[in-house]
C-alpha cells in the first residue's frame, strides 16, 4: 500500500486524443505516471486517484485551449487548483533534465517539477459562458478570413493564366462586383462578345454597385489581348468556381460578424470599450475572448506586457537602460491595440494629437503607433475599471 502523501504536484501534458499525467511529491519523487484518455470517466478516475495519493493536490497542465477543456472543466468542477505551464517553458526546461528524448511522460514530469519549485504560473478556470462563446466565434472568423485570403491567391493566380490585364484590373478582395462578374465571364473573348452596355445590364440584375465601372474596365482589360492562352478553358471553369465559393464565403463572414455583434454586445462591458476610438464590436469581441473578465492582470502594465507593447530590459554589466521588444507575448491581443490605435490616429481627437507628438519627437510611424497602442491600454483600463465612457477631456471633479 503506498504511503499517503501531504501535498503532491500532478503535470498534465495535454493532447486530443489522450492526456499524460504525471505526480511529483514535495521531494520531487515521482508518485504515479499513467496516461489518460480524453474522456469524463478516466479523467474522474485521475482525480479519485490523485485525491487517494495526496490531502492536497495542486495541477498543472500545458495547453488551455480546446484540447485540455472537458479536462480543466472536471478539475475546477470538482474544486482543484490548476495553473498553466506554458509550452515554451517545458521546452527550455526539458534540456535541463537527465536524457535526451523526448516523451509524454517526460513533458509532464517536467510540468508537474516547475509547478511545484515556482509560484508565479497563471491559475485557470472555466470562463463564462459569453466569453467562451466569443472565443468560439472569433477563432472560427480568423479561421474564415485566412480561407477568404487563400481563395483570392488561388483566383489571382488562374486569372494570370487567363488574361493578366484582368487580374490586374481589379481589387477582388474589396469589391464584390468583380467577383460577381468572375461567376460568368472569365475569359477575354467572352467578355468581348458581351460587350460593355450588356455587360453593365447583366451586372445590374445583380444589384451590382458602379456596374458600369466594372463593365468598362472589364472589357477595356479583354480588348487589350486577343491571344487565347493555353489552358484557358479548364482555367476558366476553376475561376468559376472560386468566385462562386467566394461570394459564399463571404456571406457565412457576414453571418460570422452578425453573431459575434450580438453576443458581444450581450456584454455590459460592451459599450465602454466601444466608446473609445478604434475599438469597433469585432476587436471589441477579440479583446473579451482574450483577457476574460481581466482578473488575470494585476495592473495596465499586466497588460500592455500581455500584449508585448511593455519593452523588457536587457541591461549587462556596464550596459544599462537596454531595452527592447519582447518575444512572449499574445500576438492577436497586440494586433487588437495596434489596429485600434491606426484606425483612431487618422480622426481628430487626442488619439491623432499624440500620434504627431511622438511623430515630432522622431519617432517613425510604426514606433508612435506602438506609443499611442501602449497609452490606450492605460486609458481603456481606467475607463473598464472606473466604469465610465470615454470623453475626450478627463472627467471634472467636485471641489469638496
Amino acid at each position: 500500500m503506498s504511503t499517503r502523501q501531504g501535498r503532491i504536484w500532478v503535470g498534465i501534458d495535454a493532447g486530443k486524443g489522450h492526456h499524460w499525467a504525471v505526480a511529483v511529491d514535495a521531494d520531487g519523487e515521482t508518485v504515479f505516471s499513467t496516461k489518460v484518455i480524453n474522456d469524463e470517466a478516466q479523467i474522474l478516475t485521475l482525480i479519485d486517484t490523485a485525491r487517494e495519493r495526496a490531502g492536497d493536490v495542486r495541477w498543472a497542465v500545458d495547453i488551455s485551449g480546446r484540447a485540455s477543456t472537458l479536462l480543466l472543466a472536471l478539475l475546477v468542477a470538482h474544486g482543484q487548483q490548476v495553473v498553466y505551464v506554458p509550452g515554451r517553458t517545458v521546452n527550455r526546461m526539458s534540456g535541463a533534465y537527465r536524457g535526451e528524448g523526448k516523451t509524454d511522460a517526460k513533458d509532464a514530469r517536467v510540468i508537474a517539477d516547475q509547478a511545484r519549485m515556482r509560484r508565479d504560473f497563471a491559475p485557470l478556470d472555466t470562463p463564462p459562458e459569453l466569453v467562451t462563446t466569443l472565443r468560439v466565434l472569433t477563432n472560427y472568423r480568423a479561421d474564415l478570413i485566412a480561407d477568404r485570403v487563400r481563395l483570392i491567391n488561388r483566383l489571382r493566380d488562374l486569372l494570370v493564366g487567363i488574361c493578366p490585364a484582368l487580374e490586374r484590373a481589379f481589387d477582388y478582395s474589396a469589391a464584390k462586383g468583380p467577383v460577381v462578374m468572375l461567376t460568368d465571364y472569365q475569359t477575354p473573348a467572352a467578355l468581348r462578345r458581351i460587350g460593355v452596355k450588356r455587360l453593365t445590364t447583366w451586372l445590374e440584375r445583380r444589384k451590382v454597385r458602379g456596374a458600369a465601372d466594372v463593365a468598362a474596365k472589364a472589357v477595356e482589360a479583354a480588348q487589350s489581348q486577343q491571344i487565347a492562352l493555353p489552358g484557358e478553358k479548364r482555367a476558366a471553369k476553376l475561376v468559376c468556381d472560386l468566385a462562386h465559393q467566394l461570394l459564399a464565403l463571404d456571406e457565412r463572414i457576414k453571418d460570422n460578424d452578425r453573431e459575434i455583434h450580438e453576443t458581444f454586445r450581450a456584454d455590459d462591458r460592451a459599450k465602454i470599450i466601444e466608446s473609445m476610438p478604434g475599438m469597433g464590436p469585432i476587436l471589441g469581441a477579440e479583446f473579451v475572448a482574450i483577457v476574460g473578465d481581466l482578473s488575470g492582470y494585476r495592473d495596465a502594465g499586466r497588460l500592455a506586457s500581455h500584449a508585448g507593447l511593455a519593452p523588457v530590459a536587457r541591461d549587462s554589466g556596464r550596459r544599462t537602460g537596454n531595452y527592447h521588444r519582447p518575444k512572449r507575448y499574445n500576438r492577436r491581443l497586440r494586433r487588437i491595440f495596434y489596429m485600434a490605435a491606426q484606425t483612431a490616429m487618422m480622426r481628430p481627437g487626442p488619439s491623432r494629437d499624440y500620434y504627431l507628438k511622438k511623430r515630432s519627437e522622431g519617432l517613425l510611424h510604426t514606433q508612435a503607433l506602438l506609443s499611442l497602442a501602449r497609452r490606450r491600454i492605460d486609458v481603456l483600463w481606467a475607463m473598464l475599471r472606473d466604469r465610465r465612457l470615454f470623453t475626450s477631456a478627463p472627467p471634472v471633479t467636485q471641489a469638496a
